[in-house]
């Protein structure tokens, strides 16, 4: 059975980082925990590995986050993976710095990685992985935030979530969401 595995940021160094690309960080985190590397394909850089009999295709859009949904959609098609095994994963203003949320459908929450792949599959019935990055920004720069670098702070209480992400990630495909929700949504 296969899984397409989207993490979601912006390509290009000036990016590297930053609270907006915590999906490229999760999808790398998955990569090196399968033990195996990217490699450019199109509109995506791609990897693929096994767990317990799954399949994880593993992409980071190159797209840019606002295109995200053209990658998305390409790879759910051409590894012909039904919407209910993708699994986008995002930041989130909406949640405090560290905080993990699995969610089995729902809105774009104003994010426009969410808003490009909702346009592109014509749905919102797709599971996402939601990765507070908190909400410390003044109003009129959200974009500033999101787009900022880690304070050491941060970083300290990311670094395990990124471990923990991991773990979401390979228990959604293997027990499923609703379990995979009430074990972890619960711990958060």
């Amino acid at each position: 059975m296969k899984y397409l595995i989207a993490g979601l940021g912006n390509i290009g160094a000036e990016y590297a980082n930053t609270r907006h690309n915590i999906g490229f960080v999760i999808a790398d985190a998955l990569a090196l925990d399968g033990k195996v590397s990217f490699s450019p394909g199109r509109y995506a850089d791609l990897t693929k590995t096994k767990y317990k009999a799954r399949t994880f295709v593993i992409i980071k859009p190159s797209t840019f986050m606002n295109l995200s949904g053209k990658a998305v959609k390409y790879w759910l098609n051409k590894e012909n993976i039904p919407p209910e095994r993708l699994l986008v994963i995002i930041d989130d203003v909406a949640l405090p710095t560290g905080t993990l949320r699995l969610k089995a459908k729902g809105g774009d929450g104003g994010h426009n990685g969410l808003i490009s792949i909702i346009e592109h599959l014509e749905t919102t019935e797709f599971p996402r992985l939601r990765i507070g990055i908190g909400s410390y920004f003044a109003q009129g720069y959200q974009v500033d935030y999101v787009l900022g670098k880690w304070t050491k702070a941060e970083e300290e209480i990311m670094i395990p979530k990124v471990k923990s992400a991991v773990e979401i990630v390979k228990s959604f495909a293997t027990i499923g969401i609703e379990r995979t929700m009430n074990v972890f949504n619960k711990r958060e």
